[in-house]
């Protein structure tokens, strides 16, 4: 069992900047990625960012590339998200999901990800 909590949502004008945590707990050693998520209403669960916890290769989503970094410290067991230029359409509920067991293709669908914090929601008001 692996538990995620999220941490970091917020308010903030458009251009601003929030930094996400995910804290992770349990049994740690089993977790291959750590991924981000996000769900505005009325829309499908997407794929933000993900990174793997052992290299710390990361994966992004076309949306948020070159504005968005996930970083990790494994002393921590901590995964985060840093959103900088932030613009209105990436007002959502931003979730934090766990990989186990063998990872296939890119790992970039939310049914990839066994374990799920209870989200965060990020607001980003024009």
């Amino acid at each position: 069992q692996v538990q995620v909590v999220e941490s970091g949502g917020g308010l903030v004008q458009a251009g601003g900047s929030l930094r996400l945590s995910c804290a992770a707990s349990g049994s740690i050693f089993s977790i291959n990625y750590m991924g981000w998520f996000r769900q505005a209403p009325g829309k499908e669960r997407e794929f933000v960012a993900r990174i793997s916890w052992s290299s710390g290769l990361t994966y992004y989503a076309d949306s948020v590339k070159g504005r968005f970094t996930i970083s990790r410290d494994n002393a921590k067991n901590t995964v985060y998200l840093q959103m900088n230029s932030l613009k209105p359409e990436d007002t959502a509920v931003y979730y934090c999901a766990a990989q186990i067991g063998v990872p296939l293709g890119l790992i970039t669908r939310p049914g990839e990800y066994r374990y799920w914090g209870q989200g965060t929601q990020v607001t980003v008001s024009a």
